[in-house]
């Protein structure tokens, strides 16, 4: 692995080596609210004929309600709207049964039993009323999800006009459609609704898949990511970006735009910044739609810029590109003196992607150089012990819930874990890594019963880690590969980071520069959103298998004294549970898995001050049971 050529460690000037407290947010919690979920349901003329299984159609839309209102989270904001239940002929024949309040599992399950199906398909009109339904007044987003099984027999609106109409109208709305026993142009206009309304359409053709599906789609709005941060309103160009300081944010940020945030940085001062842009769950992306980030400066320099890419187009998951501002060993750098620069994300977007604005967080934190005189490890940017072949915990796995993204991420050390994740959906966890230590895990995903006739589908399992500062490594190395097919069949992935070295940051692989702190490193875990037309369960179980190798040293320090607990934890997210909490959250779900990325991607770069640095990273997932 190539590295910079560097002058003796002992020139580094400043104080102790410590992380700059974080300025006091005024939202310490996560402040986007979930504004909760309207199940639209057919209940036309047709819902009372046969399903094939002996059974009215209606009978089994009743019983799939059913059983999500048994899988929410307690308190999950939840309502239900029926068409066609009213008249025998009329299209404004639409009505709200069960109002979006507070899971009422007795309540929602009383309100589907009364419907009988009647008259015709109203689908526009009832979009329209849906997002209505939903609470407006918090940041929180929010899901119709639409189950029919016919296409709208009225057209006044036309139905993909409308979905269209709501999905530009912000970020917070999703539309998802559930077709049962459908075909043709039925079919055609549901994809059509879930494309324009940001979601996705999920065939059901029968009882089984019904349920399904409506409970995939359901999970995936109550377990949606939970964003912290105060919120800022970035700028299009220099002028005018309003200033921050260490701490963490949030913005939204639209397809073409670029954002910029005023930092004042210190002639010293390591400082790492970090974007995670949201999309909605399984919203249409193309395998080049970007997510960049750049350090700016005077009127038309760059110290360093990174580009991630989604590398995949199921859907959107998650996705986060990072910088930092190392200041030079000889302190000459173009980039090493006091003053203003700007910390920009751009999004890039490939026609046909969705058009909806993204949700971001972004966190900046420094970190100030080392005593005078001290002399830090040597850099490790090589693999080493923690290479591929490393072994990792065997073992019956342990039970965990994993987070829904940065914030909650769950803390695990090591030892072999499992959860379950959604299609569309990344799982988050959080493991300490002390200096001198490399993380090594694998990642497995399940050998699971698949849809008669479908289990030739393919779609993909990832997984990504990130460093404390929420940076992107691991890709595109040629040690790792963060992306694996998956057809239901048991499938794996291995993943891992070099030995945390204070001295990484002066190296110029991209996997290594940002291993440069001790602390809590974040694993995401993603399965495609194609997995929803594999799997016959509605979860996929995923097993995790972490080693971190190495002993902890007490600090930075060349020859530095073995640590008497390697939990050297630098972030103090949330242990995430199973429940939906009445809490500012905003649902989206998705990985960038951990966030997907094209391998091979990634380009070594020069971090010498005056210079522009771009790289490329990668992504993706895998089994044991």
């Amino acid at each position: 692995m190539a590295r910079r050529r560097r002058r003796t460690a002992a020139t580094l000037t400043g104080g102790l080596l410590l992380t700059i407290p974080v300025v006091p947010q005024a939202s310490a919690e996560p402040s986007f609210t979930s504004a909760g979920m309207v199940l639209v349901l057919d209940s036309s003329g047709s819902m009372a004929e046969p399903d094939g299984s002996g059974h009215t159609r209606i009978a089994a839309a009743r019983k799939a309600v059913g059983t999500v209102a048994d899988a929410l989270p307690d308190g999950f904001p939840t309502g239900l709207r029926v068409y066609g239940a009213d008249k025998h002929r009329g299209c404004d024949d639409t009505r709200l049964v069960q109002p979006v309040r507070p899971l009422d599992r007795a309540g929602l399950k009383k309100a589907v039993a009364d419907v009988e199906p009647k008259g015709d398909t109203p689908i526009g009109l009832s979009l329209k009323k849906a997002a209505a339904d939903l609470p407006r007044g918090s940041d929180g987003r929010r899901t119709i999800v639409l189950i029919s099984d016919g296409e709208d027999t009225c057209q006044s609106p036309p139905p993909c006009e409308v979905a269209r109409e709501l999905g530009r109208s912000g970020v917070d709305l999703r539309i998802d459609t559930i077709g049962f026993q459908v075909r043709g142009k039925a079919r055609e206009q549901l994809e059509c609704v879930a494309e324009a309304g940001n979601g996705r359409y999920y065939d059901a053709p029968d009882a089984d898949a019904l349920a399904r599906q409506m409970q995939r789609a359901s999970k995936l709005s109550a377990d949606g990511y939970r964003f912290r941060g105060k919120q800022v309103r970035g700028t299009p160009a220099r002028s005018g970006a309003p200033a921050i300081a260490p701490g963490q944010y949030r913005d939204t940020i639209g397809p073409g735009e670029r954002r910029f945030y005023e930092v004042h940085l210190d002639d010293s001062a390591t400082a790492d910044f970090a974007a995670t842009a949201v999309p909605h769950p399984g919203a249409a992306v193309d395998t080049t739609t970007v997510l960049r980030t750049q350090l700016a400066y005077g009127t038309d320099s760059a110290c360093e810029t990174r580009t991630e890419l989604f590398g995949q187009n199921e859907g959107a998951t998650p996705l986060t590109s990072g910088v930092s501002r190392v200041p030079s060993e000889d302190g000459h750098g173009s980039c090493d003196k006091a003053g203003r620069y700007w910390f920009v994300v751009e999004r890039e977007a490939a026609d046909g992607s969705d058009a909806a604005r993204w949700p971001l967080e972004l966190t900046y934190r420094s970190e100030r150089p080392l005593e005078k005189g001290v002399t830090p490890a040597r850099s490790e940017p090589e693999y080493g012990a923690g290479g591929k072949d490393a072994v990792v915990p065997s073992g019956t796995p342990k039970d965990v819930t994993g987070g829904t993204g940065f914030n909650d991420a769950r803390k695990i050390g090591e030892g072999a874990w499992r959860d379950k994740v959604l299609p569309s959906q990344t799982l988050w966890y959080k493991v300490p890594v002390g200096w001198g230590q490399q993380l090594r895990y694998d990642v497995e995903f399940a050998n699971e019963p698949t849809v008669e006739g479908h289990s030739a589908q393919t779609s993909y399992g990832a997984t990504q880690v990130y460093t404390p500062a929420r940076q992107p490594v691991g890709s595109g190395t040629g040690e790792f590969t963060p992306q694996t097919p998956y057809n239901g069949r048991q499938t794996a992935l291995r993943m891992g980071t070099v030995p945390v070295s204070w001295t990484n940051r002066y190296e110029t692989d991209p996997n290594v520069v940002p291993v440069h702190r001790a602390g809590d490193f974040y694993l995401a875990v993603t399965l495609g959103a194609k997995a929803a037309e594999i799997a016959d369960n509605p979860r996929i179980g995923v097993v995790l298998r972490v080693a971190v190798l190495g002993d902890a040293k007490s600090g930075p320090r060349a020859h530095a004294a073995a640590a008497k607990d390697s939990a050297s934890a630098a972030d103090s997210g949330t242990a995430g549970g199973g429940g939906w909490a009445a809490r500012p959250v905003i649902a989206a779900v998705g990985i960038g898995a951990g966030v997907l990325l094209l391998a091979g991607l990634a380009v070594a770069y020069l971090r010498g001050r005056g210079r522009q640095r771009t790289t490329g990273t990668g992504s993706g997932g895998a089994g044991t049971w």
